[in-house]
């Protein structure tokens, strides 16, 4: 194994955690609940985590299907598949009643 195979994700683990302490740390320092502050430490912490499980599941399915279909259509069809798969979490959010 090389060093940069070890070192990235390592390095985005640390950032996703980083993130998250510095996200939850905002929140509990505030000397008053802010809403607006509590909402937004709360996204970034989520928005990291997210964004860090979303680079590593993509790098391995393009992993999957270029070696599957080759590089090139591997590729697109990697891309059309994470799009695909936004729209349709956009198309069943808008189709399913909220609680409220």
């Amino acid at each position: 194994m090389q060093t940069h195979q070890i070192l990235v994700p390592l390095l985005l683990t640390l950032g996703a955690g980083l993130a998250t302490g510095i996200g939850s740390a905002i929140a509990f320092f505030a000397r008053r609940t802010n809403k607006r502050l509590l909402s937004f430490s709360l996204g970034l912490s989520g928005g990291v985590m997210i964004y860090v499980s979303f680079v590593e599941l993509f790098h391995e399915a393009n992993l999957s299907l270029t070696a599957e279909w080759g590089p090139r259509l591997g590729s697109v069809v990697t891309v059309v598949s994470f799009f695909a798969g936004i729209l349709l979490i956009g198309i069943i959010d808008r189709l399913v009643p909220s609680v409220e």
